[in-house]
């Protein structure tokens, strides 16, 4: 029963907690659909985008939606009691989480990247995006199956890949702070070791909750 009490002022922090770490990247991303429609000037940093909007734009909304939306999956108490939500909703985010990870996959091989992101960096996405991708596949399977735990279990390390770039800012943010610009290889490793933080915090939490055993 002190439980049951409890739920009501913590079932929130989860998901509250999630939509705060995408913050930063959120706002980035509509700072870069602004300029996209409303004709910024063209400069290094963003001539890419303008010669090839689409996959931007897809990814930009896809990991909007995916980030804001998908962090409400994470609340028991409002899960147990829409559960038609969390079926329909989830069913859409496997959507958007799917063009977010093959758009940014899009970009890391064909859009001109600039300097710094070729190489170590673009191994790293590469590895995230497609364990997102996968993840979802597997996840949307499992769920099929009747397999709630391991359709629990992908989810969980799908949205950890996705919201990589929320994690990104804070490593970033903290070495700046600390040491200044990092130069491109630090800032790989940066970027590389944020989705390994997500991706442990994911697995710590999956086997805590014993998600890896089929419900039989």
């Amino acid at each position: 029963m002190p439980n049951d009490l409890a739920a009501p002022r913590t079932s929130w922090l989860v998901p509250a907690g999630l939509i705060a770490l995408s913050f930063v990247p959120l706002l980035a991303g509509a700072v870069r659909l602004t300029e996209l429609t409303a004709g910024a000037e063209i400069t290094q940093a963003n001539a890419r985008f303008f010669a090839s909007p689409a996959p931007i734009v897809a990814h930009v909304v896809a990991v909007s939606v995916y980030s804001a939306v998908g962090a409400f999956q994470f609340a028991p108490r409002f899960r147990r009691r829409r559960r038609a939500w969390h079926r329909a909703a989830g069913r859409a985010l496997v959507g958007f989480g799917l063009v977010a990870g093959l758009s940014g996959l899009w970009m890391t091989a064909f859009a001109e990247l600039p300097p710094g992101d070729d190489g170590l960096l673009s191994v790293f996405r590469w590895v995230a995006g497609t364990f997102m991708c996968g993840s979802l596949v597997l996840g949307l399977a499992a769920i099929r199956r009747g397999d709630v735990p391991r359709h629990r279990a992908w989810m969980m390390r799908a949205y950890a890949m996705g919201s990589g770039a929320g994690t990104q800012a804070v490593t970033q943010g903290v070495w700046i702070a600390a040491a200044g610009e990092p130069d491109h290889l630090t800032r790989a490793l940066l970027l590389g070791a944020s989705w390994a933080i997500n991706a442990a915090v994911a697995e710590a939490i999956i086997r805590r909750r014993g998600w890896r055993v089929s419900a039989a």
